[in-house]
């Protein structure tokens, strides 16, 4: 069942723009910016950061997250993960049965600062598309900021990202925090449960840290910085399965495999 976990898993992070580890690491130079993703479950988001949404309005966040939320760092230019990211969110939320605006908002937020309002309004309109009218308008936001805000935001939730020409390599991850910026669950890949992200939310109305299973998505998968994909490990996944069956073998062997002689003690 494990194993089941792990390869379903990883149809969520095969597909990436960069490398998503679980944890924080630095690239090859001393200067080179961070790089990765540390998890800061319990962790809070500055809610007196200011960003303008798709109509050019300035937005506080304690005005947008005055409960539960779904936050996605993309950039709206990007033609690979971030759209498929935001598109399989955009098609599991008609699905949830919490009532947007009441229990729960969704937050884009762009991570390069020469993205502007009216680009992140054609994001919007692309998405409100894909959701056909099932999705109430005004509870999805799309956001643009300058560079200072963005970091101090993406920093606080430990998403490290890094400028690569017109595009970034950057973790593929969004996170769900509470009322007050608590982060209380990180959700991985680009695509979406249902009973997933409503669980999170769920926790998130409740002040409840969730856990993830990100450690089991990076065992069983190995990043290629060549062709900015993540490979399964199937040497070490079936290694595993081979172990773990011999183990169970002996077990049997031991402690199932002998029966009593027939008539014994009769």
């Amino acid at each position: 069942m494990p194993v089941l976990v792990l390869l379903f898993w990883g149809t969520a992070a095969a597909h990436v723009e960069g490398p998503q580890p679980l944890s924080s690491f630095s690239s090859a130079g001393a200067n080179a910016q961070p790089l990765g993703l540390t998890e800061r479950l319990g962790g809070r988001i500055p809610l007196d950061l200011t960003f303008r949404d798709e109509t050019g309005r300035e937005r506080r966040l304690s005005e947008l997250i005055t409960g539960p939320t779904i936050i996605l760092p993309v950039y709206y230019s990007c033609t690979n993960v971030c759209n498929y990211m935001q598109e399989g969110l955009a098609r599991v939320l008609p699905e949830i049965k919490l009532v947007p605006g009441k229990d729960y908002r969704v937050l884009s937020l762009s991570f390069d600062e020469r993205e502007t309002p009216e680009r992140a309004a054609r994001s919007k309109r692309m998405y409100e598309t894909v959701m056909r009218g099932k999705f109430p308008a005004g509870n999805w936001t799309f956001l643009t900021g300058d560079a200072a805000s963005i970091h101090k935001l993406t920093d606080a939730a430990g998403f490290q990202f890094r400028r690569q020409g017109n595009d970034f390599v950057h973790p593929v991850a969004s996170f769900v925090v509470a009322g007050d910026g608590m982060i209380v669950r990180y959700l991985y890949g680009t695509q979406f449960l249902a009973k997933d992200v409503t669980l999170a939310l769920i926790e998130a109305r409740q002040g409840r840290v969730g856990a993830t299973i990100s450690k089991m998505v990076s065992y069983c998968f190995s990043f290629d910085p060549k062709s900015k994909s993540y490979e399964f490990n199937l040497l070490r996944v079936s290694a595993t399965v081979i172990i773990a069956c011999v183990l169970a073998f002996a077990v049997f062997l031991v402690f199932g495999g002998k029966k009593p002689p027939a008539g014994k003690g009769q």
